[in-house]
């Protein structure tokens, strides 16, 4: 079986996997074993943060795995209690250290607190790392259109991601016109939402069924389709295998409509809501 993941490229030229590895909660050596299950299979784009508490669980990851360190695009986050200037060029470093890594491929500032308003400084920080080697591309989480309209009209840099929450319950269809018009990539968070709502949803059961195929694998078709990154997390090798195995099959405009119509207003898992959401 052919488990090569197809690569998308980013604006400031840089390609990435479509799927790729979240690893919220994985940690120590188990979380070790699971992250070289996944880089064993075929995952390449391995996703972390600092306040995931895990960079140094990704580093030894990448130590230990046969997959050659350029072969892998890594991304960490910047926390919100790091947004000002120095102090994100700090974490930034530390980021680094904790993982013993050289660069990461991908860093993005994981909240942007705009009560405390620093997510521009935290910008020209990373703007900043990238122009010194410590970061391949720089990008964000959780950033509304306006938010990104500041960064352009304050830095003259967009982000090459933003990553948000994506799922069939909460499909974010305006801002995922807004990031296709301005060449920023989507990149999905809690891809599959929550398992025990989703998994017992019939539209989904019955799109699976017709394919053959698991409602996981439906909704990871999905988001492929849509044009977005997904990063799933799971801890086995079965389910790795099964997050990646959705190259074989294709949904119709029909059955991509149906899963676009299961969206809700109040779909957000958490009620976390960018817009007055603080994370530190």
């Amino acid at each position: 079986m052919d488990r090569t993941i197809p690569e998308i490229m980013l604006n400031d030229g840089m390609t990435i996997p479509v799927i790729g590895l979240g690893t919220y909660r994985l940690k120590g050596n188990e979380g070790v074993g699971s992250i070289l299950s996944a880089i064993d299979l075929g995952y390449r784009l391995i996703d972390s943060a600092y306040n995931y508490e895990n960079e140094g669980t990704v580093g030894e990851a990448v130590r230990r795995s046969s997959i050659s360190r350029d072969q892998l695009v890594i991304t960490s986050k910047l926390p919100g209690r790091y947004q000002e200037y120095d102090k994100a060029v700090t974490a930034i470093q530390e980021s680094l250290y904790r993982a013993n890594l050289d660069y990461y491929d991908l860093y993005l500032i994981h909240w942007p607190n705009p009560k405390q308003d620093h997510y521009v400084e935290a910008w020209q920080a990373l703007i900043d790392a990238k122009k010194w080697g410590l970061i391949r591309s720089i990008g964000v989480c959780n950033f509304l259109p306006e938010h990104m309209e500041r960064l352009k009209k304050e830095t003259g840099v967009l982000p090459s991601i933003n990553q948000i929450e994506l799922h069939p319950f909460f499909n974010q269809a305006e801002q995922r016109t807004w990031h296709a018009e301005n060449g920023v990539m989507t990149e999905s968070w809690s891809p599959l939402a929550k398992a025990r709502d989703i998994l017992k949803n019939e539209t989904l059961q019955a799109i699976a069924s017709q394919h053959q195929k698991t409602i996981s694998q439906v909704i990871l078709r999905w988001h492929y389709q849509l044009g977005a990154i997904s990063i799933p997390k799971s801890a086995t090798p079965e389910r790795q295998l099964e997050n990646i195995s959705i190259f074989d099959f294709a949904l119709n405009e029909t059955e991509m409509n149906l899963i676009g119509e299961l969206t809700r207003p109040d779909g957000r898992i958490s009620n976390q809501n960018p817009a007055i959401y603080e994370e530190f």
